[in-house]
């Protein structure tokens, strides 16, 4: 296939050419006139399985025979190479290391946290595949004089020594995957040097980035018939700018670096290097452009001299167009746009980006339109069903079930998947919600479950339901370190026996499909490994199902639109598309800025020989420009995110200033980027804009049949009825309840019960002549008491504890005064009064009752806030003064009706006591405004209006979004409506 060469020999293929196409026409032309198996005699080692797969379409329907298309890992396979040992599996080194890390956390425990050695193990096994890709021992870092650095360099340097064993000889019989990979490249060279292959291999595709393949590409460029054909290969550079690639601290992060490189070691200069084939770019100027604009810095003084006298700026920037969107959602819906009109036009498009964030957007944007695409990144197995199931089963291992927890893991889809008893198991289920989980100060618990199950007598699957609830979501706790072996014995267990619920065999639908299969291929691995993590506690074990989860990808097998690709920018150097979409062109997102790394920084690394981080930032500029030399590109980007404005990718940035700068020409050129990329972006927010105006709801007042109105209210219901009509009107009408939360929270309505709790019990038995001291002490062991009944909250216990403290001596002198004058009658009594004119009755629960030595009484009522002013209560907040109507008219249970001398709001933050003196007068005048608001409301015009005189507006009412608040305000006039005529 070649002639005999002193040289290495290297070909390329220009920027934007289709590099798998070109790789076959270059076969097939070098083989045109041989024999018949000169093809079939050719090695051709690709990078990736795309790739691979690719190529092999591309042969598909010739009569012929194909060249051997192997993946450069497939050298691991060749039988002549047995003595190489068979390499561990990664996930066993990263479990091993995990254990020298955390016995070196317990030496050394002020090096790291414990419950950080799996992350650290993670990066570290990172680190060590590095360094045996790139060749680098151990012992080449311990010798870096780190004196001048900061102690942390230091430190980092220990934990480096604990891989130093994988890098010994007896290590080599059982290396892990990158180790045996080298050993594998390094034997065949061997064989090769010794014995020359006679047919051609060939490496394609590849740009020698990792140390192991460019050990391969640099032996298989100097073979009799071996050849490596590079991608992307910027034919425009000038050899000036090509000498400037020699420093890594200043040129890693652009395109061509990896091949200036493997230039360099080869001894070939750029102009030396061949074309695979005489394919054209589609779009030549914008290649030169491009690379221009990404010239190694500084390039302002090439841009002054080369911009100015470039020509063709509008044929190179004719079919680029600029979308800048204001959010990542409006970006979204513009590629869905975009993606939209190439079916309609029938042109294959494919969107490329690292950010999955927005393609999860774009896909979902789609979906108005039925349009599924080909997205070749999958999703993570920690988000599928499997993922999420296996993540919440962890959970019960680490600590004792919640009702949300056990109420999500009952809902999950998995969860009693066995085929015909879904069901009754979803109908339990809810009932179990509403009716115990709801609204509970403690953790459900089994006792509690089989309770409720009993009230059902006559459905008995019912109790052996909830038996199997009670037996396996409750109590799974594994307290203290246990083996590894142990704990995925126990949570895989848990998992099908939840998965498979109260049937006696099987494992419902958990390992079915093809994240089921793919959950149960990640976790058998884990088990097959587990014998080398050592011990561990079950919440580390749940942080290291996730990690093990998140490795791990799912591609569903759904029939996507042969037109719309998404591709990551790793597929998206191995595929060919005439219309590209190049997204989320923001610093941060592509190119993605380097990670913090824990172990060596820069200066470290370039001296160790180690990859720098700029690394994989050149890499992406390299994936850039491929991309951007497509005959037709998008370009887009959202200029804020979440938090702030957003930073243009640095190559954006730089197209754009080189076009901003170079002429009027340029210029002019850029304008109509932006112009052609408005349209879209204009289109983008005209789909989720209304079809037509839509008027909003009126401040509904709602006046149902007056046989329909409550003839039975609460004092707080009256106040209610006073501030928020249309809340009563919900309640009473509809009969709606707002659910309470399905796990309780130390809000102002459990203080308040609380705290008329605690006062209630010291009141019932306070003794005025008892010693001070005593009685608050005596209060204060009460409050404990109620506090441990019914806070489940330790901080929140203590904080109100200290609350009641606060104001204890002030409670007990307060009520040494009141007893001096009055008994304590009753506390927390229920009383109720019926008025035959309009037929309604009137019901209360006193906090407090006393009666005066005069015989008239006072009532009083604990306030955990502020209590209401004096205008308040004469306007709105007439609890009180309700009860002394219920009092005067002996409607109090067990107390004779009687005179009402005074009522009193106790505060108790801040201290103080509002008291308001009474008159039989005053109390028959609040009898008479009562009776008229509710014939008021009795009458068939008045509606129930919505939040009519609510005491602050930054308060939401249970019923404010039935009543659609937000769409009117408190100043709209209500509208009255008759319903349920």
């Amino acid at each position: 296939m070649f002639d005999p060469s002193d040289t290495p020999r290297i070909f390329a293929t220009p920027l934007g050419v289709d590099f798998p196409q070109a790789l076959v026409d270059g076969l097939l032309s070098r083989t045109t006139g041989a024999s018949p198996d000169a093809l079939a005699r050719v090695d051709v080692f690709v990078n990736t399985s795309r790739m691979r797969t690719r190529v092999q379409s591309l042969f598909d329907g010739q009569t012929r025979f194909l060249p051997r298309i192997r993946l450069i890992t497939d050298l691991a396979r060749d039988p002549a190479l047995h003595e190489v040992p068979p390499p561990v599996a990664p996930l066993r080194r990263r479990l091993e290391l995990r254990q020298l890390i955390a016995a070196l956390i317990a030496r050394e425990p002020d090096l790291a946290p414990k419950a950080a050695a799996f992350d650290l193990a993670d990066s570290l096994a990172d680190l060590m595949d590095e360094m045996h890709s790139e060749g680098v021992h151990p012992r080449a870092l311990q010798s870096l004089d780190v004196g001048d650095m900061s102690e942390h360099w230091a430190r980092s340097l220990k934990f480096i020594a604990l891989v130093e064993q994988y890098f010994e000889d007896d290590a080599r019989e059982s290396p892990d995957i990158e180790t045996r990979q080298r050993m594998v490249i390094e034997a065949t060279i061997a064989k090769w040097r010794d014995t020359p292959p006679d047919h051609p291999i060939l490496i394609a595709g590849s740009t020698g980035s990792r140390g192991t393949t460019a050990l391969l590409m640099d032996a298989v460029a100097t073979l009799p018939q071996g050849a490596v054909i590079l991608p992307g290969f910027d034919t425009d550079m000038p050899a000036r700018t090509w000498g400037e690639l020699n420093d890594a601290m200043t040129a890693e992060d652009h395109p061509q670096y990896r091949f200036a490189k493997l230039l360099k070691r080869a001894g070939v200069g750029p102009t030396e290097v061949q074309m695979w084939t005489n394919s054209s770019p589609p779009a030549p100027d914008r290649n030169r452009l491009v690379s221009l604009a990404l010239r190694p810095a500084p390039v302002t003084d090439q841009w002054q001299t080369e911009g100015k006298a470039f020509q063709g700026i509008t044929t190179a920037t004719d079919d680029l167009t600029l979308i800048e969107t204001r959010t990542p959602r409006d970006e979204a819906l513009a590629i869905a746009a975009v993606l939209r009109r190439s079916v309609e036009d029938g042109v294959p498009i494919a969107l490329i980006t690292p950010d999955r964030n927005l393609t999860r957007q774009v896909t979902a944007a789609l979906d108005r339109w039925r349009i599924e695409p080909d997205d070749s990144a999958g999703r993570p197995l920690a988000l599928s069903a499997p993922g999420r199931f296996l993540r919440q089963t962890a959970q019960l291992l680490c600590d004792d079930t919640s009702a949300e927890v056990l109420l999500a893991l009952l809902k999950h889809p998995l969860t009693h998947s066995t085929p015909g008893s879904r069901g009754d198991h979803l109908r339990w289920t809810r009932d179990l919600e509403l009716q115990v989980l709801r609204g509970r100060y403690a953790p459900p618990s089994a006792e509690a479950i089989t309770e409720w199950a009993d009230r059902f007598a006559e459905e008995p699957a019912r109790a052996a339901w909830a038996l199997w609830v009670g037996e396996t979501f409750l109590n799974q706790t594994q307290p203290g370190e246990r083996d590894l072996t142990a704990l995925v014995d126990a949570h895989l267990a848990l998992s099908q026996r939840i998965a498979q619920g109260t049937t006696a065999e099987g494992t419902g639908e958990l390992w079915e499909k093809t994240a089921g299969r793919k959950a149960l291929e990640t976790v058998t691995d884990l088990a097959e490994n587990a014998r080398y993590g050592g011990i561990l506690t079950a919440s580390a074990y749940r942080d290291l199902l996730l990690s093990v989860l998140n490795s791990g990808v799912v591609r569903d097998p759904v029939t996507p639109h042969p037109g719309v690709m998404f591709w990551g920018t790793l597929e998206a150097r191995v595929q060919g598309a005439d219309r590209v979409i190049l997204a989320g062109l923001n610093d941060g997102t592509w190119p993605e800025l380097p990670g913090a790394d824990p172990w060596l920084n820069r200066k470290m690394r370039l001296d160790a020989g180690l990859l720098l981080p700029e690394r994989r930032i050149g890499l992406a500029a390299h994936d850039f420009q491929q991309a951007i030399a497509t005959k037709q590109v998008f370009l887009s980007r959202a200029t804020r995110d979440e938090d702030s404005e957003t930073i243009p990718s640095r190559w954006l940035n730089r197209l754009c200033n080189l076009l901003g700068g170079m002429s009027a020409e340029g210029k002019q050129a850029l304008d109509d980027m932006r112009a052609r990329g408005a349209v879209w972006a204009d289109l983008a927010t005209r789909l989720d804009a209304p079809t037509k105006v839509i008027q909003p709801e009126p401040r509904p007042s709602p006046a149902p049949p007056v046989s329909a109105r409550p003839n039975t209210l609460s004092v707080t219901g009256v106040t209610k009825l006073i501030r928020d009509p249309y809340a009563v009107y919900a309640d009473k009408v509809l009969h709606l309840r707002p659910l309470d939360p399905v796990r309780l929270q130390a809000d102002a309505r459990i203080r308040g019960t609380v705290l008329h709790a605690v006062f209630e019990r010291y009141v019932s038995n306070a003794d005025p002549t008892a010693d001070p001291t005593f009685e608050v002490a005596r209060l204060m062991d009460i409050a404990t008491e109620v506090l441990e009944e019914n806070v489940p909250w330790p901080a929140t216990r203590i904080l109100w504890h200290a609350r009641i403290g606060r104001v204890a001596d002030w409670f007990v002198a307060e009520e040494r005064t009141r007893r001096a004058t009055a008994d304590n009658l009753a506390n927390e009594v229920w009383g109720e009064v019926t008025f035959d004119d309009p037929g309604f009755t009137l019901r209360a629960k006193a906090d407090r009752i006393d009666r005066q030595h005069d015989g008239l009484l006072a009532i009083y009522d604990y306030k955990s806030g502020e209590p209401p002013s004096d205008k308040m209560q004469k306007h709105y907040d007439k609890q009180l003064l309700l009860e002394a109507v219920i009092a005067k008219l002996g409607g109090f249970r067990d107390i004779s009706a009687s005179p009402v001398a005074s009522i009193a709001y106790i505060g108790l933050t801040p201290k103080k006591t509002m008291q308001v003196a009474l008159t039989a007068p005053d109390v028959d005048a609040v009898q008479a405004e009562l009776l008229d608001l509710i014939r008021a409301y009795h009458a068939p015009d008045q509606g129930f209006t919505a939040r009519r005189a609510v005491h602050k507006q930054r308060f939401d009412g249970d019923y404010d979004h039935l009543a659609r608040f937000g769409e009117w305000d408190d100043s709209a006039e209500p509208v009255t409506v008759r319903v349920g005529q």
